[in-house]
Formats: C-alpha cells, sequence, structure tokens
C-alpha cells in the first residue's frame, strides 16, 4: 500500500512515504483505505517507526480489517468503526486465539488497533471509547535461563580467546565480568563514561526510566576494567564512553552479541546464553548461594518484587530445603526426630 502524499513530521520536515506492507491488503471501503494509509504515513513520519514495525502493525490492521469485513459482509466503513460493539473486537481475540496465535502477539494486535482508534479520532474520522474497554489476553510472562556457575566461569575466561588484539580481548573480558559479577543489562553496561570506571566498592548504574542504583563491584571486576584500560590505546576523556571499538567510538552492542555467539559455538552452549543471560545468572546463582530477593531486587533495578520472583526462577527444590531449614515447626520435627 503506497501512501500518495509526503507526509511532515513534527519539525516540519518532509519526511519520505511510508514503505508498502507486504501482502497486507485492507479490507474496507475508499475512507477506510485512505485512513489507513494516512495512519501509516503519520507513523513513518511523525512518529518515525521503522519499517519492520510499520509492516507488523500493517499486518495486525489488515488482518482485522479483513475478520470484520466478514463479519459484516461487506467491506467496512468508517461508520462500522465507529459503531463497532466491543464484543466484535472480542470475538476477533478469541478467533485468532483459537487459530494458535499467541497471547503476546495478540496483546501486540489489540494495541495496533487501539492505537489506529486513538488516531481515527484525534483526526475527527471516528470515535469509539468502546474499544479501549477490550482487555487483551495477559500475555505470560517468560522465564530467561541462566547458565550454570561452571559455565559462566568458562565464558568469561574464553571470551579474551577469541580475540588477535590485546586490548580487544580484555575490554571483552572486562565487559562480560562487569555483565556477570554486577548484573548490569548490557545497554547500562554500555553507557557507562570512563568517570563510570568502577574502581570503588560501589558503582552508580543509570537503569530504565534513568533511575539509578548502587551496585557493589566486585574486586575481580575492578581489576578487570583497570587491565582494560591500561591496554586501550585510546586517551579517554572522562565523558568517553568507557567500552569502546576498535576505532575509538562507542562500542556496537552488535559487536558484544556476536562475540557471545562465537562463546557460544566454543563451548557448546545453549542458544538462550546471551549477553543478557549472564544477568540472569548473576541473580539466580546469588539466590543460590542465600541471597535474598529484595536484596536481588534493589541489585537488578527491578520496580516490582514480582519481576525478580519471576527472573530468578526459583525452583521447588530449593524453596523446600528453606522451609525446612527455617520454619519452627519444620525445624521442631527435625529435633523431635
Amino acid at each position: 500500500m503506497n501512501v500518495s502524499q509526503t507526509p511532515s513530521n513534527a519539525d516540519g520536515v518532509e519526511a519520505p512515504d511510508a514503505p508498502a506492507t507486504p501482502e497486507a491488503p485492507v479490507a474496507g471501503d475508499a475512507a477506510v483505505r485512505a485512513a489507513v494509509a494516512r495512519w501509516r504515513a503519520w507513523l513513518w513520519g511523525e512518529r518515525r517507526a521503522s519499517a519492520h514495525t510499520l509492516d507488523a502493525y500493517g499486518r495486525d490492521l489488515a488482518g482485522f480489517l479483513a475478520f470484520l469485513g466478514e463479519h459484516l459482509g461487506g467491506p467496512p466503513t468508517l461508520a462500522d468503526l465507529a459503531t463497532l460493539p466491543a464484543a466484535d473486537v472480542r470475538a476477533w481475540l478469541a478467533w485468532r486465539g483459537a487459530g494458535g496465535v499467541s497471547r503476546t502477539t495478540q496483546a501486540r494486535s489489540l494495541s495496533t488497533l487501539r492505537g489506529f482508534y486513538r488516531w481515527l479520532d484525534r483526526e475527527g474520522l471516528a470515535h469509539n471509547p468502546a474499544i479501549a474497554q477490550v482487555r487483551g489476553p495477559r500475555p505470560r510472562p517468560g522465564v530467561p535461563r541462566a547458565l550454570d556457575e561452571d559455565a559462566a566461569r568458562e565464558a568469561l575466561a574464553a571470551a579474551p580467546t577469541l580475540q588477535d588484539q590485546g586490548w580487544v580481548a580484555k575490554r571483552d573480558a572486562a565487559l562480560l565480568t562487569l555483565l556477570y559479577g554486577a548484573g548490569l543489562r548490557l545497554g547500562e553496561a554500555l553507557a557507562l563514561t570512563r568517570r563510570d570506571a568502577p574502581s570503588g566498592a560501589t558503582l552508580v548504574v543509570t537503569g530504565k526510566g534513568r533511575k539509578q542504583r548502587l551496585v557493589p563491584v566486585l574486586p575481580v571486576v575492578a581489576a578487570a576494567v583497570a587491565d582494560y584500560l591500561a591496554a586501550c590505546p585510546f586517551a579517554l576523556g572522562p565523558d568517553d564512553p568507557l567500552f569502546v571499538g576498535v576505532r575509538g567510538g562507542p562500542l556496537n552492542p552488535g559487536v558484544v552479541q556476536r562475540q557471545v555467539r562465537r562463546l557460544r559455538a566454543l563451548l557448546g552452549l545453549p542458544e538462550d546464553a546471551t549477553p543478557h543471560a549472564l544477568r540472569h545468572s548473576f541473580a539466580t546463582h546469588l539466590l543460590a548461594r542465600g541471597g535474598d530477593l529484595r536484596t536481588i531486587q534493589e541489585l537488578l533495578g527491578h520496580a516490582s518484587l514480582s519481576t525478580t520472583q519471576r527472573y530468578t526462577a526459583v525452583d521447588g527444590g530449593r524453596l523446600h530445603r528453606l522451609y525446612q531449614a527455617a520454619h519452627p515447626r519444620a525445624r521442631a520435627r527435625v529435633e523431635e526426630g
């Protein structure tokens, strides 16, 4: 679907036509098709949505309009969209769920539909408050997997062997040691500046929502970073990135991800062994050695304890052992026996 006119973004600069959505014809009358084209142009020019995002949103909306066309027995109109009851949207979600569409995809599709309706309302094309009343299926939260302690140690030891340049090898070792030793997200580590280099007992980390937290710095982490900085051939100023690429610019996260993929192949690690798995390993290994969830929550920067509980994936066997060791009645039975 091509956009016939070039939209302008918020700065008044013309944006290129939104790319066509492959194999996503719009079921609707001429006014609906024109509205969808304008909405996509707005996403592209104003919201700066990527081509991938446009394709996903386009498929979501095209699927909904196709379902609605079958339901109504003809191409839907703007008047149909304005008077559509919430029950019809729920029927669409139920139909997709019966067809095997995942909860996560259904939630995204409903979000797309709500966004389209908000745009229609702002443009004065259709107003339908019933859409906001629809609640989609809640995605089941996934549980990232941790490396076991031996695999984590092997990964950190093997990381420097993948690089020919000595200082780059030390950089990779320092970065992965920081991810595992302090539980940082990859983005948090790459956002550190030379001024932030961990050298003392704690490190200030800026996480999601620009929230800051203090994390302890293990001596092995500080030593690895100091070793890298001593070998780095670039004179890094206080505000320069702590971790840099081979040309001295900010280190691209894709480079780190590629190195971890090479580690997976070298060590026979599972596909879910990613940079983020080192953060999960940090939390899981702390928990296995007696760390409490509240402390781990603070170290990870989670706003909700429930997120930490899911993240650390506490196993039933360990909970049983904790219960046996801590509950008064459990201890009494052991002593009586």
